[in-house]
């Protein structure tokens, strides 16, 4: 009998979700993702030192300003593990643009192209890149933008219907719904210990999106993330993608049995959800009314920026 890691992989892409590169060597999977989080733990870890110290020596010849050098770094530090990981994976790595610009659209296009420049140099095509925005209104509206000039973009901290319809509409490549953070909502919110894996909010939310995607034929790439049980996942076999953190993987891996698919077009086709679409104020609105995805958006941006203030400090005592 196979394990459930070979299973998934029939209907799913599998996507590590991890800066690790012993953790991607381990589970070879087609794709990677990154975030500061991730990136702070990596760039503290002995092992990836030699990479630290080639991005400061190299942001040191590029720029004799020191105002600009930290900037520079943290651009170079970010590509400079997304090449690692691209010597692994067969296809795409995700790469973040800093979440303190989720709400400017100028800046973070600005931010994208920088980061795709620096990968073009290194003789990686944009083809390989998914550059990562926060599902924000001026986030979708930047991933619009940067579509035009080939740049694909995987929008993140997505938690809301309003938030996927927005995506799709916008033409995005991808979108990484957060599954485990609704859960953690809703178990908070309702005092419940836990949710089996088939009423699972945050299962039923990608599942929702999966479905709405396929019924009326939108390119856009569902890949569910932020898991936090094995049961999870196995609801979601044969979402497009699936990014997973290590220990889940290991977990997947170790464990025999048979995996069903539970997301297919054929389904889909029979969903009853009706097609809309939302313009800026509607958008506003109806992630408004949605009290969890927009506590869990702002929730995460801030995390995420926090860590790249952490990363900025720990960089610039190295320069």
């Amino acid at each position: 009998m196979a394990n459930l890691l070979t299973e998934l992989n029939q209907f799913s892409v599998i996507v590590a979700d991890t800066g690790d590169f012993a953790s991607i060597r381990k589970y070879q999977p087609r794709d990677a993702t990154t975030n500061p989080s991730l990136l702070l733990k990596a760039a503290q870890m002995p092992e990836y030192q030699e990479i630290l110290q080639q991005v400061l020596v190299e942001t040191k010849k590029e720029s004799p300003q020191a105002s600009k050098n930290l900037e520079i770094a943290l651009d170079k530090l970010t590509v400079a593990f997304g090449l690692e990981i691209l010597k692994i994976v067969s296809h795409r790595v995700s790469t973040e643009v800093d979440a303190r610009l989720s709400f400017d659209v100028e800046n973070s296009i600005a931010k994208a192209r920088t980061l795709i420049g620096y990968y073009e140099k290194a003789g990686i095509s944009r083809e390989r890149v998914l550059i990562k925005l926060a599902a924000t209104w001026e986030g979708i509206q930047a991933a619009k933008e940067l579509s035009r000039d080939g740049i694909h973009c995987n929008l993140t901290l997505l938690f809301s219907f309003a938030q996927a319809v927005a995506c799709a509409e916008a033409g995005v490549q991808l979108i990484s719904p957060f599954v485990g953070r609704i859960l953690d909502w809703h178990k908070k919110a309702t005092g419940r210990a836990d949710y089996p894996a088939a009423e699972d909010p945050g299962v039923l939310s990608v599942a929702k999106i999966y479905n709405y995607y396929k019924k009326y034929g939108y390119a856009t790439e569902v890949m569910g993330a932020s898991f936090r049980n094995v049961g999870e996942i196995l609801e979601l076999a044969g979402s497009d993608l699936l990014t997973i953190s290590p220990v889940l993987l290991d977990e997947l891996q170790k464990t025999n049995g048979t995996v069903t698919r539970k997301l297919t077009p054929a389904n889909a086709a029979e969903s009853t959800d009706p097609k809309i679409s939302l313009n800026e104020k509607s958008f506003r609105w109806m992630l408004n009314e949605d009290q969890m995805a927009t506590e869990k958006l702002s929730d995460g941006i801030r995390l995420f920026a926090a860590d790249n203030v952490k990363l900025e400090k720990y960089i610039a005592q190295k320069l």
